[in-house]
């Protein structure tokens, strides 16, 4: 469900890590970005968690959710409702827990895209050679390259620059425009 909700809203990794149960409005269908999650060293050189807000105002914002988003989260509910028992700087009930019930870290949700395109690569490379053709290889990507992916998406969708600036939170709207 993480890997939908990061394609399906261009949430930033620690915004979607960040996410609470009440951040998220059913009945309107919209995801509410308040803070981030943060995963850095401290002055002892030991990475700790911390709960930040966004950078700018312009990352406080509203995210409506796509049908897929919805059902992802209908999907988590089932698995682990009332299951986070971690606390980070006076959050709590987070959405995306690990088996033990703590938040997923940055760098195990790409591990864990990275262990997808592996083994999907290894399969075609097996499969293109029984059927005499060239594999269709997936490039190494990361999280931040689904943000990417949705804000290229919304733009073919989308010709309101005001609209997709604030769905992805940038503060300037030559960001917008520039990248995408």
């Amino acid at each position: 469900p993480i890997i939908t909700v990061l394609l399906g809203t261009g949430m930033r990794i620690g915004e979607c890590i960040g996410l609470r149960w009440d951040d998220l409005d059913f009945e309107k269908r919209i995801i509410s970005v308040n803070h981030t999650f943060i995963y850095r060293p401290d002055e002892n050189r030991k990475s700790v968690k911390h709960i930040s807000t966004p950078k700018t105002i312009s990352g406080r914002r509203t995210i409506p959710m796509i049908d897929e988003v919805f059902n992802a989260f209908l999907d988590e509910i089932q698995k682990c409702i009332g299951f986070s028992s971690e606390e980070i700087d006076g959050y709590s009930n987070f959405v995306f827990v690990t088996a033990t019930g703590t938040v997923y870290l940055p760098n195990a949700v790409n591990r864990a895209i990275e262990r997808a395109r592996v083994a999907y690569n290894k399969d075609e490379i097996e499969i293109a050679e029984k059927e005499d053709r060239e594999p269709l290889i997936i490039p190494h990507f990361s999280a931040h390259h689904l943000r990417h992916t949705f804000c290229t998406r919304l733009c073919e969708n989308e010709s309101n620059l005001k609209v997709i600036q604030s769905i992805m939170g940038h503060s300037d709207i030559t960001t917008t425009m520039d990248v995408y």
